[in-house]
């Protein structure tokens, strides 16, 4: 019979990784990265502590989708212009405002919809849910548990002046943790690197070749430092840029549509103008 010990687990060598007893965040750090190095934790898991680390110092404000970006019903909108809107939006989730954006009256939930028989005697004040208002200073941290124990999944972001400054959900927190969410309804789908949307911009995703994209908009990046359109983005800034943020690299303006803590994900661009002769090309 083999006496030897058996091979320490996962937890018992990180545990013992551990014992140096970090004084601060940077050594904790350190010290996983230190364990990813031995193979005592592979990239997924060191993602997500450092991304739920990051929750505890990241605010509202740092992830929210901007007022202006935000997609609204106005409660007295009759049903014929409401299902288009949530058919083109695809979201689950609707803020419904009175009027203007500062007075959100409560939340539709696009499922509620598929209940509604007839428009005859429709009012969507009758399908409202509760809203929840939150300040620009919440840490994510702090709003995941709100969202938790209140079985809430979208939050109106208030300003110091009680206006809406966004809102954010429940995805919004769990990517700057675990990193991008994708869904059946996401742009962010393999096949489809640059398309046009209804406002008549580009959205890109980050991960699309330099070739490709001067291909597309008649544009002459060099691929010698960087291969993607994100690389080239990082690389002119130095930093992960944050959400909605601008940057004007050789005459194209570059919006960041989507992004966290640590990587891009998609760009918005607006069209070439006539005089530089490209041609953008979608998907």
């Amino acid at each position: 019979m083999d006496s030897s010990p058996s091979k320490p687990g996962f937890l018992e060598r990180l545990s013992t990784l551990l014992l140096r007893e970090p004084e601060d965040r940077e050594q904790l750090l350190q010290i996983l990265h230190t364990a990813y190095a031995r193979n005592l934790m592979d990239a997924d898991a060191l993602t997500i502590i450092e991304g739920a680390l990051a929750a505890s110092e990241t605010r509202v404000t740092d992830v929210m989708i901007p007022r202006a970006q935000m997609d609204v019903i106005d409660v007295d909108d009759p049903l014929a212009e409401i299902i288009p809107t949530v058919i083109e939006a695809a979201h689950s989730r609707f803020p419904v405002i009175n009027g203007d954006r500062d007075n959100v009256l409560g939340i539709l939930l696009a499922k509620d919809l598929l209940r509604v028989h007839t428009e005859t005697d429709f009012d969507l004040r009758d399908w409202l849910r509760p809203v929840v208002f939150i300040p620009e200073s919440k840490r994510l941290n702090v709003l995941l548990r709100e969202f938790r124990v209140s079985r809430n999944h979208m939050a109106i972001v208030v300003n110091e002046y009680g206006g809406v400054a966004g809102l954010v959900t429940i995805e919004d927190v769990l990517e700057q943790i675990v990193g991008d969410i994708e869904d059946e309804y996401d742009f962010d789908e393999a096949h489809d690197n640059i398309r046009l949307d209804t406002s008549g911009r580009y959205r890109v995703k980050a991960r699309t070749e330099i070739v490709d994209f001067n291909a597309a908009f008649g544009t002459e990046f060099s691929d010698e430092d960087c291969d993607t359109v994100g690389g080239l983005v990082l690389r002119h800034l130095g930093r992960v840029p944050k959400r909605n943020e601008v940057i004007d690299i050789e005459g194209l303006r570059f919006q960041v549509l989507r992004a966290d803590s640590r990587r891009l994900y998609t760009l918005l661009i607006n069209p070439p103008s006539p005089q530089t002769g490209a041609d953008a090309a979608t998907a």
